[in-house]
């Protein structure tokens, strides 16, 4: 059956892939965007566009009417770090609560489990993430925290590797393949209540999560 999953960050780069594939695959996309400059262009991916502000918590009541689930793919670019990837990401984890939205898949990052140990320009940002993981873990949600290392703009391969730990520096990862690990993240039931990092590999992404979740 399909489903209404809401989309933040959908016109980041891993929000559109997320987007674009939900389409694909039969699913509504709750394209949600900060403008109504991008409407037509999420559209265009097959999104259902809705204009609503992670900074904003009223706005975001709209957002989740009728969905089924949330992924979360939103980044504030380096410019307002506790504004929108701490902040942000409670006050949608906490308007999904009160809307009933019980599923909630999380984009981090790599090194967001020891933000001082990672590169100083990376640290509120890696804090930030921290922090807003940690709080998901605690919401009550069924919750999954997806955490890529580097992002590239390569094609995507569909195989990665998965693991809850891995080592930072040692590989990248296509925006197209964690898009698609979000998105397989929705209904692989073994990563529900999980954490873990991800980076390009020889694994289908929908065993490599399985199998993860399922150690």
């Amino acid at each position: 059956m399909s489903k209404s999953i809401l989309v933040a960050g959908s016109h980041g780069g891993v929000g559109q892939h997320v987007t674009a594939r939900l389409a694909e695959s039969g699913d509504t996309p709750r394209a949600m965007i900060r403008s109504e400059s991008q409407v037509a262009e999420l559209a265009a991916l097959g999104g259902d566009p809705v204009v609503a502000d992670l900074t904003e918590p009223s706005s975001l009541e709209r957002a989740l009417e009728g969905c089924d689930a949330v992924v979360f793919a939103a980044g504030s670019g380096g410019e307002d770090v506790y504004g929108v990837d701490r902040d942000g990401a409670i006050n949608l984890i906490d308007a999904a609560s009160e809307a009933g939205v019980d599923r909630f898949v999380m984009l981090s990052s790599m090194g967001a489990d020891d933000p001082d140990a990672g590169p100083e320009p990376l640290r509120d940002y890696l804090i930030a993430k921290a922090e807003a993981d940690e709080y998901l873990r605690h919401s009550g949600l069924a919750s999954t925290i997806v955490r890529p290392g580097e992002l590239t703009d390569e094609p995507g391969t569909g195989e990665i590797r998965a693991a809850e730990g891995l080592e930072l520096g040692e590989g990248d990862i296509p925006r197209e393949d964690v898009a698609a690990t979000l998105v397989a993240a929705i209904d692989c039931e073994p990563v529900v209540g999980e954490t873990f990092e991800i980076l390009s590999g020889e694994n289908p992404i929908p065993d490599a999560i399985e199998a993860v979740g399922s150690s």
